[in-house]
Parts: structure tokens; C-alpha cells; sequence
């Protein structure tokens, strides 16, 4: 019985023996699956002043890396970064992280004030963050103290995984390009009329806070300075080349401080494929509006006789055309860039109006996932709030301000997510800002709204300004669901939406508004 007894409890020791070595192994090969599906990505920038010529004269800009712009970051669908940003400027620094990434349980480091707390000079701050369930074109840039004007902006690009199927063919390579305009002042010199980029107000979902940022001049346009040129990724002048008969990407993206920007590229059309992470139906264009803080992706095939062919960003909306070239050169060329640019459109306002409203989500199309990306039916969607911004800029103690339902944002002292995870009283207030345009006259406030996780709200940007309106929406999704110009009311449009955007742009010309859904997805009440 012994002999039996220890021969049984040999093989079960055995057995238990196997059965740990196997479970180990599939332990530790499930967590080599999790590192080879979702790796990390390390990096340190390293933030200073430099001297180049842009516009062909020597001025200050702000570097990343010793470079201008600043380092592009290719990453995949889920790849988490670590990103460790050093400020060697003598300004404190703030960094809009990676503008239309969702943030997902981190909403307190997008990068803006209020939720993030800009880095002291010699400090550094660690961003981290996921690119979950996206792809597409998108940028980074600073967001205070007007360093935007002086650079530290650049590209991210976010590529499908391997197994998800995109609606095109796979393009022969891809082109980034970072147009904008540019000025020669330095940006600690430009007054605060010329100040085209302020925070104006946010939204409080329970323990979040959604920034809205308008980028514009209203109308004290009549009195700041049109820029000074166009630059294309940091230049006057570059080249991209291909193959004749490829098919080629080309991701751009709107990185300057007021301006809309036309593209268009010598006898060639454009498929446009993708905005802001949304694949679209696939129209084809001579020419897109790009306005400030925008991206999207088109395809163009290589399809001429071998030459060089121009590549033209120029200025939209202002009275004098600035101009920025670049060079498409085939790699079989036999002839430089020749006649006449291609010319602009001849529309303004209302063309670009009219042009924007033809982006449409392609709903059977995938994202960063297989299913498509239109299974989520937004369209029948009854939103739990509706929310009205009327944009303005009126006179607040005798200066000109802009204002948002005529509050004029300041920021407090104390970062407003600090004071909302610590139940700081006197910070801020969610009754400083209505939820819809009155009468009466403006005044300054940290101006919060207040809203419910998980509710849909459609929030409507009213422009009753004379100039274009660049809205930038930080941190979520907001589904288009609308355009139309009124005159003296405001009427409800909802429908299927067009694509998900983070940046709105609104036309001037009486009163024109433009409306967007949006979810409250993330409650984690983290402070800087």
C-alpha cells in the first residue's frame, strides 16, 4: 500500500508539476501577447530656444530635439506612449498632448490649463497615454503664452494594426506635411489684441473637464497683423518624391496660429480617405480648405508625364494671398516645376461651407477595429442637454476681449481639476456661464458648465462675428450633425452625422452655427 500509495502521490506531484510549468508558460506567453499587441514607446523631448530663418530672416523659435518642427511620432492603434517632455525655455511650457487622442482615464493631462499644469522652466513632466482604439492624422502644439507662434508643434500619425482592413489600397508610402502661417515678431512681443489661441471655457462631466478652445481674431482682425508668410513643414520650400504610377498619402495638417489655408497640388487630384481619425467616403478634390488645427488624409496617384509638379498652401479669407510651394518630383523627372500654380478657389465663406459639408463618415468602413465604424447609430441619438455658444468680443473694463455667452474666460490660480478632486471651494462656479446666449453685458469668469457622465450632448457654435471661427474640442468624440446660416434665431438641425471632428470651423457673414454630439466617457478624477 505504501509502495502504491507513494507511486500515486509521485504522478499527482508530477502531474501538479506540469500543470504549473504549463500554466507558467501560457502566463507568461499571454503576457507576451498583451507587450507584442499593446507595446510601449519610450521617449524624452527636450524643450529649448534655437535660432533659423523661416521667412528668410533670423528669429527665435521654440525646438523640440533641436528640431523644427518638432519630431514626428509614428506609432499603431493601442501603443502606449511615455513621453518625457524637459523645458529648458525660461517660460513655464504646456504642451497640448497629441490634439484629438481621447483621453481615457487620464483627462487630466491633455495638455491644457485647468487640467494640466504647465512644466516650470528646468522641470520635466511624463505624459502618458494610449492611442486605444484610433488611427489617423493628428498633431501636437503648445497652448499657452502664445508659444504656438514660435514653433514646438508637430505630427502624430497613427497607423492601423495589421489585421484590421482599411477602405483603400495600401498606399506606396505616405507624406506628412505641417502647413500654416508664420510671423516674424517674436512671440513673448505680440500684444494681447493679436492673440489669436484662448481658452474660453469648459465643460464639468462629474470629475472630467472638456476644454473648449476657439482660434480666431473676430473682429479684431481689422486691427492685427496679417501673418507673415506660409510655411510647409517648417520651410518655404521642400520636396517630396515618388514613383511615377504610386499611389501616396500625403497627411496634412493646419499647425498655425489664425489662418485657413487652401492646398492643392499641380494636375493632380485628391481622394480624401480619412479626417481626423474617421475614414470617409471617398470623394475626389482638386483642392481642400484646411483650417487652423485641422488634419486629413488624401491619396494621390503619380499619374502625369515624370516632371516636378508644384505643391501650393496658400491663405484663405484675407485680403492679401500669402503663398507657400513645395515640389512633387517625380524620381523619374525630366523637367523642374513650370507655369502658372494652380489657383485657388474663387468662392470664400460659403464655398468652404459648402466644401466641408461633402466630408462624410463612411459608416461601413473600420477604424481601429473591425467592426465598422458607423455601427454605433449616433443619428438616432436624442441628446440629454443642448448647449448654445455664442461667440463675441466685446469691451470688458475698456479692453477688448473675447468672450464666450459673454463671459470671458480667466484662469484661476488653482488648476480647476485640482479644485474639483479636492472639493476646493471659491475656484470655480457651474453657474458662471449659461448654457444659452442672453442679453446683457460681459464680464470675466472661470466659466464651467456643468453635464452628467455618459450623457449626449449637442452642443451649438454660434458665430454672429465676421470673420471665421476655429473651434478646437479637447479630449473626446464630437459627431457633426449639422450646418446651416440663420439670421435671427437659432434652429435645431439634428441628423446623420457627417464624421467626428476636433476641430469646428464656423463662417462669419450674420449669424451662422454649427453642431456637434458628444459623450462624457471617462469619470477618473485624477489632478495634476
Amino acid at each position: 500500500m505504501a509502495t502504491g500509495f507513494s507511486g500515486i502521490l509521485a504522478d499527482s506531484m508530477g502531474k501538479v508539476l506540469f500543470l504549473s510549468l504549463l500554466c507558467g508558460v501560457l502566463a507568461v506567453f499571454g503576457v507576451s501577447l498583451v507587450n507584442a499587441d499593446d507595446p510601449y514607446r519610450y521617449y524624452t523631448w527636450t524643450v529649448t530656444y534655437g535660432t533659423i530663418s523661416p521667412l528668410g530672416e533670423a528669429q527665435q523659435v521654440i525646438l523640440i530635439n533641436g528640431q523644427f518642427p518638432g519630431p514626428q511620432l509614428d506609432v499603431v492603434t493601442n501603443d502606449n506612449i511615455v513621453l518625457n517632455l524637459v523645458n529648458k525655455l525660461d517660460q513655464p511650457f504646456l504642451l497640448t498632448e497629441m490634439n484629438g487622442i481621447k483621453q481615457r482615464k487620464n483627462s487630466w493631462q491633455d495638455g491644457v490649463l485647468g487640467t494640466n499644469c504647465p512644466i516650470p522652466p528646468n522641470s520635466n513632466y511624463t505624459y502618458k497615454f494610449q492611442t486605444k482604439d484610433q488611427i489617423g492624422t493628428f498633431t501636437y502644439f503648445p497652448s499657452t503664452l502664445l508659444h504656438r507662434a514660435a514653433g514646438g508643434y508637430g505630427a502624430l500619425n497613427v497607423y492601423e494594426r495589421p489585421r484590421i482592413p482599411i477602405p483603400f489600397a495600401t498606399p506606396d508610402g505616405d507624406f506628412t506635411l505641417l502647413i500654416g502661417d508664420w510671423y516674424k515678431t517674436n512671440h513673448k512681443n505680440r500684444k494681447l489684441s493679436n492673440k489669436a489661441a484662448m481658452k474660453i471655457m469648459a465643460i464639468r462631466w462629474n470629475l472630467i473637464i472638456i476644454w473648449f478652445d476657439i482660434t480666431g481674431i473676430f473682429r479684431l482682425r481689422k486691427i492685427s497683423s496679417l501673418p507673415d508668410g506660409v510655411l510647409i513643414n517648417g520651410q518655404t520650400h521642400t520636396t517630396f518624391s515618388g514613383d511615377q504610377g504610386k499611389t501616396y498619402m500625403f497627411r496634412i495638417s493646419n499647425v498655425g496660429l489664425s489662418t485657413s489655408l487652401n492646398f492643392r497640388i499641380q494636375g493632380h487630384t485628391m481622394k480624401l480617405v480619412e479626417v481626423e481619425g474617421s475614414h470617409t467616403i471617398q470623394n475626389i478634390y482638386d483642392s481642400l480648405d484646411v483650417h487652423v488645427g485641422q488634419s486629413a488624409a488624401v491619396l494621390v496617384t503619380l499619374n502625369q508625364p515624370p516632371k516636378d509638379y508644384y505643391i501650393v498652401a496658400s491663405t484663405r479669407f484675407t485680403k492679401q494671398v500669402l503663398t507657400a510651394t513645395a515640389v512633387l518630383r517625380y524620381t523619374n523627372s525630366k523637367a523642374p516645376a513650370s507655369g502658372p500654380l494652380p489657383a485657388p478657389p474663387t468662392g470664400q465663406f460659403h464655398w468652404s461651407m459648402r466644401h466641408v459639408r461633402t466630408y462624410r463618415w463612411n459608416l461601413t468602413a473600420s477604424a481601429a477595429r473591425p467592426n465598422p465604424q458607423g455601427s454605433f447609430h449616433y443619428g438616432k441619438i436624442i441628446p440629454t442637454k443642448t448647449i448654445v455658444l455664442a461667440n463675441s468680443a466685446p469691451l470688458i473694463n475698456g479692453k477688448k476681449r473675447y468672450a464666450v455667452n459673454r463671459v470671458s474666460y480667466v484662469n484661476p490660480d488653482t488648476p480647476l481639476k485640482l479644485a474639483d478632486y479636492f472639493n476646493i471651494p471659491g475656484v470655480f462656479s457651474v453657474d458662471s456661464i449659461q448654457s444659452l446666449p442672453s442679453g446683457g453685458p460681459a464680464y470675466v469668469a472661470a466659466s464651467v458648465i456643468p453635464a452628467s457622465l455618459h450623457d449626449f450632448v449637442e452642443v451649438v457654435f454660434q458665430n454672429n462675428e465676421y470673420a471665421m471661427q476655429s473651434w478646437h474640442l479637447d479630449g473626446y468624440d464630437f459627431w457633426v450633425v449639422g450646418y446651416i446660416q440663420i439670421m435671427d434665431r437659432y434652429t435645431d438641425l439634428l441628423g446623420q452625422p457627417g464624421y467626428v471632428e476636433h476641430e469646428i470651423c464656423i463662417v462669419g457673414e450674420a449669424v451662422s452655427w454649427a453642431a456637434a454630439l458628444s459623450q462624457g466617457l471617462d469619470s477618473c478624477p485624477q489632478p495634476c
